[in-house]
């Protein structure tokens, strides 16, 4: 089995070099050439052209775009649709909007070209750690491609068994990978998988924020406690009810730095977030925790917002309370 991946950023580049520790061959384009040069000297087939790649393989074809949602992913899966033959597959395993992904199969069904869109979780470490994949198509391609993507996937061994799981449930999610189901199933799972990692990322950051204060009020008064917060979270780490992947990763940046001043506080999205709150709205379903954690990093990037001088002008209009300083 050979695999065309096109887009060899992080994750494509990782994706490929994963699917060959297991054997499975992949043929890979990027526009840039020294991506493709990097590949090729580890044992990939390079192409030159998305038309080279498709020539490359074998029907029935499998080629996995990783590429930016919008324009990136929408070019390259218009011109697959006119290099593609009846029977192949064409992924989407990008952050991509899942309407987009509804849109693109049915374009893609009109031709007899399936289309799977795929969400993809496990940033830079997935080569390692393995990716949490959640797949949204018809269930044939998904069960053709199965190897791929149990090679793709952490394994059983990743985490302990799930006690009171029924043995003769579908035996894919343990290793992994889930089919959420048909189009757009993938992306709309990893949509709001991707906000609530926003917001267990936030309140984890308040609650960091809240330790390094101590407790002092922010006028003065009583000293703050001297609080660790390197050496708290490395206790966490170790049955706390709070203990994940995010803390294990924030103590280590923690232990490197304990004030992190490599970093300025800017805090950017891709997308997913906004597209989750949208979805909440849509669906009349309450997501305040979601929300909040993406207007947080929406004001992470301001700097002396208007709205903040605003709130100090009204102040110290009704109640004559000046700016502390």
């Amino acid at each position: 089995m050979r695999l065309g991946m096109v887009g060899l950023g992080r994750m494509g580049a990782n994706l490929v070099r994963r699917l060959a520790k297991a054997g499975i061959g992949a043929v890979v384009w990027d526009r840039d050439p020294a991506a493709v040069a990097t590949l090729a000297a580890e044992g990939a087939e390079a192409a030159d052209s998305l038309a080279d790649l498709v020539r490359r393989l074998e029907p029935p074809r499998a080629v996995w775009v990783m590429l930016p949602a919008g324009a990136a992913t929408e070019g390259a899966i218009d011109e697959l649709a006119t290099l593609l033959a009846p029977g192949d597959v064409a992924i989407d395993g990008g952050n991509g909007m899942w309407k987009d992904a509804i849109r693109r199969a049915a374009m893609l069904r009109a031709r007899g070209i399936d289309m799977l869109d795929i969400g993809t979780s496990g940033g830079v470490w997935g080569l390692a750690r393995g990716y949490c994949l959640m797949i949204g198509g018809p269930t044939g391609p998904v069960a053709r491609l199965d190897p791929v993507f149990a090679a793709l996937a952490p394994g059983e061994a990743a985490a302990a068994p799930t006690p009171g799981r029924e043995a003769a449930r579908d035996p894919r999610p343990p290793q992994g990978y889930v089919h959420c189901g048909d189009a757009g199933a993938g992306h709309f799972t990893k949509m709001v998988h991707n906000a609530v990692e926003y917001g267990m990322m936030q309140a984890m950051a308040e609650g960091l924020e809240l330790l390094r204060q101590g407790g002092g009020p922010a006028g003065g008064g009583d000293a703050p406690l001297a609080l660790d917060v390197a050496d708290i979270t490395e206790a966490w780490r170790r049955g706390s009810v709070v203990a994940s992947w995010l803390l294990d990763l924030t103590a280590q940046a923690l232990a490197a730095d304990g004030e992190l001043s490599g970093y300025s506080g800017r805090v950017g999205d891709s997308g997913e977030g906004r597209w989750a709150v949208q979805a909440a709205i849509d669906s009349a379903v309450p997501a305040p925790v979601l929300s909040a954690a993406l207007f947080s990093r929406f004001r992470s990037r301001q700097e002396g917002p208007f709205a903040d001088r605003a709130l100090s002008a009204m102040r110290n209009a009704f109640g004559g309370h000046l700016e502390p300083k």
